[in-house]
């Protein structure tokens, strides 16, 4: 077994004990410090430039984009267009299609190959218009009881200023909303970058999944360096702090699962990446379409809220003003 591979077991691990309530008994405690002493052991030679590796694979222009997956795992695919109000935005795709043989609905992010089709597709960075779209498959799935298949991979919402006139940060909202309430399994991959609110908007799911290679943060690398050190060559640092590899948010409990990828990137086999994520969906499927309908609503709900850790700190009594 390789040191990658034995470092995603023991993560994978790791994360599994870390979800039982409170660790109850001596032996899953002291079975969850050893599993933390030899991942100890196992990062202490990762650099900043390992995990800006991970960046460049995210972000690596052959990488299998949404339509790559669907074209390999979806069949009878049915793209839907448009948010029936103002445009169809290309930075969104969205659809119905059978995996292995169940319909469900597919939502993703697709950046485009060439110089014009980024452009046509905001290089994956929708507008307001594009999760209008999303919920409205969403609102299909929800009536006929398709589970939902997310694949995110975007930089973040499209950032201009028509996006915000148009309502990008509400449309955001409605988004999570609309995912949070569903009553039909939800299924997220971040295949690629996910990038901020425009990654979140549909990844409220039962089941957060992440490629191996890929990066999940609240905002890219050189955005933080830009904002933290005036320096946006400071990325790689950026990188370090945000903790956004695939390892690092399995063991934050913000995702259940990393998918492994093959070795050198997704962009090397996408025939066996495909291969991965599907059985990975449809496991995760099998495993939620028993629950009843409420159970599945408190467990997404429960998911979601116990997510980060925060400190009360208790200091002297603030002195009025006129006593100052």
């Amino acid at each position: 077994m390789s040191e990658r591979d034995q470092e995603l077991r023991l993560r994978q691990r790791l994360s599994g004990l870390s979800r039982l309530p409170l660790l109850r008994g001596v032996r899953v405690e002291g079975e969850s410090e050893r599993l933390e002493r030899q991942l100890e052991r196992l990062k202490a030679d990762t650099s900043d430039e390992a995990i800006w590796r991970s960046v460049e694979l995210a972000r690596h222009p052959d990488r299998p984009y949404t339509l790559d997956y669907v074209a390999r795992m979806i069949d009878d695919w049915v793209e839907l267009h448009g948010d029936r109000g103002r445009a169809d935005d290309g930075a969104l795709v969205t659809g119905l299609g059978k995996l292995d043989g169940r319909t469900v609905a597919v939502i993703g992010h697709q950046k485009g190959r060439d110089v014009k089709e980024r452009l046509d597709r905001q290089f994956g960075m929708a507008y307001p218009e594009g999760y209008v779209k999303a919920m409205r498959v969403m609102e299909i799935a929800e009536r006929f009881g398709f589970p939902v298949l997310s694949l995110v991979d975007t930089p973040g919402a499209y950032p201009g200023v028509a996006a915000e006139q148009h309502g990008q940060g509400g449309a955001i909202a409605r988004s999570q909303a609309e995912m949070a309430r569903l009553t039909v399994p939800t299924i997220a991959c971040i295949i690629g970058e996910g990038g901020s609110g425009g990654a979140v908007a549909i990844a409220v799911s039962d089941r957060v999944l992440m490629q191996e290679n890929a990066i999940y943060s609240v905002i890219t690398p050189e955005g933080c360096a830009a904002i933290l050190w005036k320096d946006a060559g400071k990325a790689e640092q950026a990188a370090e702090a945000l903790k956004l590899t695939a390892h690092d948010l399995l063991e934050l409990n913000v995702i259940d699962e990393v998918i492994p990828e093959p070795l050198g990137g997704a962009h090397r086999d996408p025939e066996e990446t495909a291969r991965r994520i599907q059985s990975a969906v449809l496991r995760h499927v099998r495993g939620l379409l028993g629950l009843p309908t409420q159970e599945l609503l408190d467990r997404r709900l429960e998911k979601f809220l116990k997510m980060g850790v925060y400190l009360e700190e208790t200091g002297p009594a603030p002195v009025p003003l006129g006593e100052r």
